[in-house]
């Protein structure tokens, strides 16, 4: 009876884990299939309708930096209070958006709240787990997190028709109230008390130019984030791309998108079982050589035309597919070796994706949206970026370790 609890309670804990990760795809995707009914809502151009989305990127990838040293100081479990009340405010808000420049704001104030949830969550698992074990962790929560682009943009859709624009962001506000109260009787404090540092200005800068110094940690965390921002200028383009220019219904592209969140997950959990004995740096080189081949397989495709709306698909659905080995390794190697500092590491990892993503999404939204191109330049891009600083930054002389963070207690 006491390790069936014990098996349980290691489940719900990775789950609980995982949901916090997942506000930020269930923020993205699940209104993904009403972006262009937006731009007649609000009478609103394509790339306006984009900046919504660029703002939750940014405001996803700042408010983390603010989350990591709040989050070492005082526990994993009091930001999440916040956070997540924050989150179920500004989703609310969003529904009662007059304008796609309020939109735009309560977008930016929606993701403040969302991004708290996976600087504690990245934070827990190194507080909880061995570095040994890490990699397996990492893989079951892409697991959970891949659970919300696998039926986000699907039950969009049909909410979009059922009900409205407006139901999207109601039912994520109601999906934040539940994860509050299921936070607040289900989830422990992991941060020792021992383990907690100090919060003041010289130390929290002192020990964000310690990870920066860190050739490792910023080469993992730069590789995740190019990754990262090929697969948000898929998400940023897929609606204009296949619901306007190759006519696909609601619907029927949340079944699309599904799809590719369920390889994605698929190639994660090849991942997670894959032997201790093949090391992290190889598996992510190789998921970026996968990216980059892809990568430009999308930009011929979109060039020439070949193969229709196939032709787009069949190379993204395998770079996306690669997202499923590069995130795993690329975020245990940046987080294995700062357990010291998890919080502070986990949002500094977050920061860097999300800004290279939001970077690339406004890149995006300057370009021609009158064909698939922008999006295949940005995706062949990012896979090209992602690999080159892989072979520049990683390597197996991972356990170099920078000088060691002097502590300040001041």
């Amino acid at each position: 009876m006491s390790q069936h609890r014990t098996r349980f309670r290691y489940f719900e804990l990775i789950v609980l884990m995982g949901v916090l990760q997942a506000f930020a795809p269930l923020s993205i995707d699940m209104y993904l299939p009403s972006m262009p009914l937006l731009e007649k809502v609000f009478n609103a151009t394509t790339a306006q309708v984009q900046i919504t989305l660029v703002t939750f990127l940014l405001g996803f990838a700042l408010g983390q930096s603010l989350y990591g040293p709040v989050t070492d100081r005082f526990g994993r479990k009091p930001p999440l209070y916040f956070s997540l009340a924050l989150f179920v405010i500004s989703s609310a808000a969003c529904a009662l958006s007059t304008s796609v420049n309020a939109l735009s704001v309560f977008r930016l104030l929606q993701a403040i709240g969302a991004c708290g949830g996976a600087v504690v969550s990245r934070a827990m698992v190194r507080d909880l787990f061995p570095p040994v074990d890490l990699r397996r962790i990492f893989s079951m929560l892409v697991l959970v997190l891949g659970v919300s682009p696998l039926i986000a943009p699907f039950v969009g859709g049909y909410l979009l028709v059922w009900f409205g624009w407006k139901s999207i962001f109601f039912t994520q506000a109601s999906l934040g109230a539940v994860t509050l109260l299921t936070m607040h009787f289900r989830l422990s404090e992991s941060l020792a008390p021992e383990h907690a540092r100090p919060l003041h200005m010289d130390h929290v800068i002192s020990s964000y130019a310690y990870l920066l110094r860190d050739r490792t940690f910023l080469g993992a965390s730069l590789v995740c984030g190019f990754s990262s921002a090929g697969m948000f200028a898929y998400i940023a383009s897929a609606p204009f791309v296949f619901i306007n220019l190759y006519k696909l219904p609601p619907q029927q592209f949340g079944w699309l998108f599904g799809f590719i969140a369920a390889g994605l997950i698929g190639a994660s959990q090849v991942n997670g079982r894959m032997s201790h004995k093949i090391p992290l740096w190889k598996v992510l080189r190789v998921a970026n050589l996968v990216q980059l081949a892809s990568g430009l397989a999308v930009l011929a495709t979109a060039a020439t035309g070949f193969g229709g709306l196939a032709g787009i698909f069949a190379p993204v659905f395998v770079y996306m597919c690669a997202t499923g080995f590069v995130f795993p390794n690329g975020n245990a190697i940046a987080m294995m070796r700062h357990g010291n500092m998890a919080g502070t590491a986990s949002a500094l990892l977050g920061t860097n994706q999300f800004v290279i993503a939001a970077a690339t999404t406004i890149v995006l939204g300057m370009i021609d949206n009158s064909s698939a191109m922008p999006m295949a330049i940005v995706i062949a891009g990012c896979g090209a970026a992602a690999t080159v600083l892989n072979y520049l930054t990683l390597g197996s002389k991972l356990d170099v370790a920078p000088p060691a963070l002097v502590e300040t207690h001041g």
